[in-house]
């Protein structure tokens, strides 16, 4: 892995940082390359049940490098393709495992298009998020007019995009682009937490449930329905599986409804 991109795995979680601070983590090809490396290792890692990403204090990520751009740097040349669909850019591989953004700061344009492309978002409470693709003068590629609008609704996403005017963490929360809002100094801990209580579940059902998830948010709400019947009547149920994990979900359910 590179220095502007870190890698580290602990207790079947991959913590993935954008390591450029100086430039606020700004994806110039070098970083890019990183962050695809990065998760397709975290991909094809047995070990690895769940991936983190965040940045470097102070951003999360300020998007493309427009200095790189601003030199004559293809923004989709520079970046690694692996998808069937060359229309489809991403900056990081499809991943079978949940991805947790944890937005510690500004969260911009194509920063903000990595954080979408995760599972969910946990925003510390220094988080920033914008689209100033418009201001910039380009259009984006990586699916900002239709992940946004998945998260908070196509009219407040209309406006991000239009405006170019940024929301905090709270508002993004309010919004739901966040899952969550924490403490500056809790915010990888809270990831982490989350992180233990995915690992908890038996990892076959929980890549089976992001694929479900994923497939259906592909295609219209009747298909999508079809999609999780087809899904259910091909999952290969564990009866004695099911009876031994029974108790244990009948005493987490208590205790985190605190009798």
């Amino acid at each position: 892995m590179s220095d502007v991109v870190l890698y580290e795995v602990t207790d079947h979680v991959a913590l993935v940082t954008l390591n450029r601070p100086e430039a606020r983590n700004a994806l110039n090809a070098a970083v890019r390359d990183g962050l695809w490396r990065g998760f397709a290792e975290a991909e094809h890692d047995r070990g690895v049940h769940v991936v983190i990403v965040t940045g470097a204090d102070p951003a999360f990520c300020a998007g493309l490098d427009l200095k790189e751009l601003g030199q004559g740097v293809s923004e989709q040349g520079a970046r690694t393709q692996t998808t069937a669909d060359p229309t489809l850019h991403r900056f990081f591989p499809y991943m079978s495992k949940p991805v947790i953004a944890a937005v510690n700061g500004a969260c911009v344009t194509g920063g903000l298009e990595v954080a979408l492309q995760c599972s969910f978002i946990v925003a510390s409470e220094r988080a920033r998020f914008a689209d100033t693709h418009g201001r910039v003068g380009v259009m984006p590629g990586a699916g900002m007019t239709v992940l946004l609008p998945q998260a908070i609704g196509v009219r407040r996403a209309r406006e991000m995009s239009l405006t170019g005017n940024y929301i905090d963490g709270a508002e993004a929360h309010r919004l739901g682009l966040a899952n969550h809002v924490v403490a500056h100094v809790e915010l990888i801990p809270f990831c982490r937490s989350l992180a233990a209580d995915i690992v908890s579940v038996d990892p076959a059902a929980s890549r089976q449930l992001l694929a479900t998830y994923e497939a259906g948010s592909h295609t219209t709400v009747g298909e999508a329905i079809r999609v999780e019947a087809l899904a259910s009547r091909g999952w290969q149920r564990d009866a004695a599986g099911i009876e031994a994990r029974r108790q244990a979900i009948m005493e987490r359910a208590r205790g985190q409804a605190g009798s």
